[in-house]
């Protein structure tokens, strides 16, 4: 099992979303709003703290675990899905999942 996060534009979650649903055997996913920054080039220019803790750009944060042969395809589908080819489109990043247990009753 693999855990695949990505963090992505909000206007390109509907076009993921979609492309998620055309997907047999796709397991879910988890959505959260985020707030964060790339990273720069160029030298940093110095700021207040006031201006620290505010020059956040929206973002959403996608969580899914996965089978290891969904993995590719969900990756691929996360990049065709959010890439603009502008700066800021996001960063996908995948991690080992040791264990996993489903809360339900049964």
């Amino acid at each position: 099992m693999k855990e695949i996060k990505a963090i992505i534009q909000p206007q390109r979650l509907a076009r993921l979303r979609s492309a998620f649903r055309q997907m047999q055997g796709f397991p879910g996913m988890t959505v959260s709003r985020a707030e964060g920054c790339g990273q720069h080039e160029g030298p940093e220019v110095g700021h207040g703290i006031r201006d620290e803790l505010t020059e956040f750009s929206p973002k959403v944060r996608v969580e899914i675990v996965a089978p290891d042969e969904k993995v590719d395809e969900i990756v691929r589908l996360i990049h065709a899905s959010a890439h603009t080819g502008l700066q800021g489109d996001g960063i996908v990043w995948v991690s080992d999942v040791v264990s996993l247990q489903r809360l339900r009753f049964e």
